[in-house]
């Protein structure tokens, strides 16, 4: 047992005995190891007391003690090598593990509030192992196809080249499924200097083109900033790697900014600030940004998560004019009547179709499956209840599978597409009653996108709804466009 003085224990040194785990049901729970908690405070008794702890001095120690009881599993190992072995790796898996919830509160503080998720959403996806499948002596346990986060972590580790907790970072925000989750609530973990730093510039081209409709002047700027900035900062990171300087993609320095603005320069003859020039790449970033999203099947972001869904000045602002500047004002009322009619009946339409097609699908695979994505549907949208109460009532054990079955992002993402395809049709043949021949082909280029911003306005607020329900406004009518039609056609399939 532990003498009564190194109870006192507090601190940094409290992450090395107590692990961060999820249970069956899919919540975060403590786990205390009184065996980690012993080993620990009699191998560093000078920092029982101590609100912190040298890191970097334990880990490597403790590393040491679990290497040598793996080197010595080849040869005739004692019993004592074995155990401190073991509880070694008992220590760094529980530092590990709250590494692991702190990259996840972090990415809650900087993204969830906008994007709608949670730590604890967040959690289920990395802390997939407590360790306690392993055998006593973990150096000569079988090896299996499944390795989990933190063994992960812990074996590849190479103390020489970061922190643990630095490595432990990284792992995390590499983490497949983790990205793939992320995606779904449009949040992609790469810097824009990243991202400007693996982008040929034929590809820019083509998605400046293709995907945000740039004009040909937009997209040659925009090539020109790249092809630039890969002359100095892609060249300049090149020789460091060559040179074993490793590290993240940060922000090009005022010198690297100064020396892309003099070769601007003279291909041009226009001198820009350097941080003009920094917006400007930050700009074509965040636009390469979105269209990576989109590829990976996230979500994409609307100019203001507060907009209305059914205010249509957009509409009618950046449409070319329907019939002359001077339209009558009954028309143009006329025309945003018959298109608010139009959006709601094919909003109906396309969200009947997604949601049948996904039923179907689940049908042919487990029919007890689809009866519980139609109830979870309509208890989340429309009784506004969370994932954690969803799950006992369609007979699931935790919040995250309630998630991985409602695949809502995937939902509305397909509801989205079908709906603008549906509606461009219908305002594109209402609109020739109003407009002249001459001005129907500007009309039909600048349709699609004006109607997919109105679109994604609908889309938006049914996610803003979703990640902002309280318990007060629980059992009210969904406020929601979107959840309305979607409550509609659900009530509509049971009667």
């Amino acid at each position: 047992m532990i003498s009564s003085p190194v109870r006192i224990a507090m601190g940094a040194a409290l992450r090395y005995w107590r692990l961060v785990r999820i249970d069956a049901t899919g919540k975060r729970r403590i786990k205390e190891i009184p065996e980690a908690q012993e080993f620990f405070l009699l191998s560093f008794p000078e920092f029982m007391a101590q609100s912190d702890v040298p890191d970097t001095l334990i880990q490597r120690q403790l590393l040491h003690w679990m290497k040598q009881a793996n080197q010595g599993s080849l040869q005739a190992t004692s019993r004592q090598e074995e155990q401190q072995g073991f509880l070694a790796q008992r220590c760094l898996q529980c530092f590990i593990s709250h590494q692991i919830e702190r990259v996840c509160l972090k990415l809650e503080a900087q993204f969830g509030a906008d994007h709608g998720f949670t730590c604890n959403d967040l959690l289920p996806f990395v802390l997939d192992d407590d360790g306690i499948r392993q055998q006593r002596n973990p150096t000569r346990s079988v090896a299996t196809p499944y390795q989990s986060l933190i063994s992960d972590i812990l074996q590849t580790f190479e103390p020489e080249q970061s922190s643990l907790a630095t490595w432990a970072t990284r792992r995390v925000k590499h983490h497949k499924e983790l990205n793939a989750f992320l995606l779904e609530h449009g949040v992609y973990l790469v810097s824009d200097w990243a991202i400007l730093n693996d982008t040929r510039p034929k590809q820019l081209q083509r998605i400046f083109t293709q995907f945000h409709g740039l004009t040909p002047v937009e997209v040659q700027q925009a090539t020109r900033l790249l092809e630039n900035y890969h002359a100095v900062y892609r060249a300049q990171r090149l020789l460091a790697r060559q040179t074993g300087t490793q590290g993240q993609c940060l922000p090009p320095t005022t010198e690297q900014l100064q020396q892309m603005a003099q070769r601007l320069f003279n291909q041009t003859h226009e001198m820009l600030a350097p941080e003009i020039l920094m917006t400007q790449l930050q700009e074509i970033g965040s636009r390469l940004r979105e269209y990576r999203i989109y590829v990976r099947g996230g979500s994409l972001p609307t100019e203001s998560l507060d907009a209305k869904v059914n205010d249509t000045n957009t509409l009618s602002e950046r449409l070319p004019a329907l019939e002359g500047d001077n339209q009558d004002t009954d028309e143009q009322t006329e025309f945003l009547s018959f298109y608010r009619q139009q959006l709601v009946e094919c909003l109906d339409q396309a969200v009947a179709q997604v949601t049948d097609d996904q039923v179907r699908k689940l049908k042919r695979k487990d029919p007890d499956k689809a009866e519980k994505f139609l109830a979870a549907l309509q208890l989340f949208h429309c009784q506004e209840l969370s994932m954690s109460e969803i799950a006992p009532l369609v007979n699931l054990q935790a919040q995250f599978q309630v998630s991985r079955l409602l695949k809502l992002k995937s939902l509305r993402a397909d509801i989205r597409q079908r709906l603008l395809l549906q509606l461009r049709d219908r305002i594109f043949e209402q609109a020739k009653v109003y407009t002249t021949p001459e001005r129907l082909q500007t009309l039909n280029q600048q349709l699609e996108e004006v109607l997919s911003e109105q679109i994604d306005t609908v889309i938006q607020e049914a996610l803003t709804e979703a990640s902002t329900a309280t318990t007060a406004r629980k059992q009210t009518l969904p406020s929601s466009l979107f959840a309305q039609r979607l409550c509609r056609y659900l009530d509509s399939r049971r009667n």
